[in-house]
């Protein structure tokens, strides 16, 4: 789901990084207070555990491949803005050192792996915990989280044919539109990665639980209040 460098016309990626850069900002400062020697080993492991993850690419049907992110665990344990910068960070580390991904279209790839994953499984997992099963709840989340990401993705590589052409009309970065990148990438994440990552999340969380059943600090669960 990483989109490389070539593939976003500065229209996008410009923009792009005017939004994230701010929300970085305040990610750092709400993660820099909750830091301390409890807090710090899980989410450096939950961040590490995120990039394995990201570099492990599952095979589907027609040639194409992918992967679960790990944003929805430390969103649910950490808040949302932990979350969104860990993932974040685990991007840029792939894209400087293995081209995973590209500079160009780093905010954009951070702020759909990142940010919207990370606030879709914070928002949702206490919604559905008091509703369902607490396991149901976790791949709900995590399974969500990770679709919708897919959507954001979807949605800024197929304006590209849109928002830059030449006078031809020959899209200058990514060919495909809308129609094309939306079946393809979201029903790809609906079917296999989303359910991928749906299990990540529920095994993660049901081990942490298992090592830490007292839970984590409330300043620490509830960030956002």
């Amino acid at each position: 789901m990483h989109i490389p460098d070539g593939y976003l016309s500065p229209v996008t990626y410009l923009p792009a990084y005017a939004v994230a850069v701010p929300l970085w900002v305040h990610a750092f400062r709400r993660v820099r207070r909750l830091l301390n020697e409890e807090t710090l080993p899980f989410i450096s492991a939950l961040t590490a555990l995120s990039f394995m993850i990201m570099m492990l690419n599952i095979p589907i049907p027609g040639g194409t491949s992918g992967h679960a992110i790990g944003t929805a665990v430390i969103a649910i344990l950490f808040g949302p803005w932990t979350g969104f910068l860990s993932v974040s960070l685990v991007l840029l580390i792939q894209a400087l050192l293995f081209g995973d991904g590209g500079i160009t279209s780093f905010p954009i790839n951070a702020l759909t792996m990142g940010c919207i994953a990370a606030f879709t499984a914070a928002w949702l997992y206490p919604f559905l915990e008091k509703r369902i099963r607490r396991s149901v709840a976790a791949f709900l989340s995590g399974w969500s989280s990770i679709v919708l990401a897919s959507v954001g993705i979807a949605l800024a590589l197929g304006i590209q044919p849109v928002i830059a052409a030449d006078s031809a009309g020959k899209p200058l970065f990514f060919p495909f539109p809308i129609s094309v990148t939306v079946p393809a990438l979201v029903g790809a994440h609906m079917l296999f990665f989303g359910v991928a990552e749906g299990i990540f999340t529920v095994l993660v969380l049901n081990f942490v639980r298992r090592i830490r059943p007292e839970g984590f600090p409330v300043e620490v669960r509830d960030e956002e209040e």
